[in-house]
This record gives structure tokens, sequence and C-alpha cells, in this order.
């Protein structure tokens, strides 16, 4: 079984970046997916970007600032964000497929000034 701890998450002005590392357990090298979603309270959780087989797939309100990215060496995955905004705030979840799909337990971002 694979865990995945995130950090990186907290509080940031708008305009502001944060930097969220996904660590897992485990060789992440062959992993069919790995990514990030976010859930903003009352909402439902929604995909932020994903790797998938080699493809990079954003949502629309994360083209163009936010960034994911791995280090297969250090068993990591990122993600960049930047020029954040207030409706960027939720709780944000690494996850990883291998032969199940493991998610990490959750990191706080607040954008706000």
């Amino acid at each position: 079984q694979v865990q995945l701890v995130e950090s990186g998450g907290g509080l940031v002005q708008p305009g502001g970046s944060l930097r969220l590392s996904c660590a897992a357990s485990g060789s992440i090298f062959r992993s069919n997916a790995m990514g990030w979603y976010r859930q903003a309270p009352g909402k439902e959780r929604e995909l932020v970007a994903v790797i998938r087989r080699g493809t990079t797939i954003y949502a629309d309100s994360a083209k163009g600032r936010f960034t994911i990215s791995r280090d297969i060496a250090q068993n990591t995955f990122y993600l960049q964000m930047n020029s954040l905004k207030p409706e960027d705030t939720a709780v944000y979840y690494c996850y990883m497929v291998l032969e199940s799909a493991y998610w990490g337990q959750g990191t706080q971002v607040t954008v706000s000034s």
C-alpha cells in the first residue's frame, strides 16, 4: 500500500504563489496517473491537474497559472500555483493510481488579503 503525504499549503495573498508537494512512500515510476484535486466548502471535489500516461491535463481554471511536475528519483510530485485567486481557496488532495487509487490527506490553501 502506498501512502501520500502532502505539504506546502497555507495562507497567501491574491496574486501570490504556493508550491504543493506530494511525497509517495513507494515508487511513482509505474503510476498510471498522478495529480491533484481540490474541494472548496460546499462544492464537489474537482480535478486541478493530472499527469496520465505521459499526458498532462489541466482544468480550465488552472491553465496558465498552475504547473504539475514530478521528480521520479524523489518519488514526489508537485503543483506550482501562481497568480492565486480567492476562488482557488480549497483543500487540495494529491492522488496516484497504481493497481488502486491512493489519496493524500489534503492540505488547506487559503487565498485571502
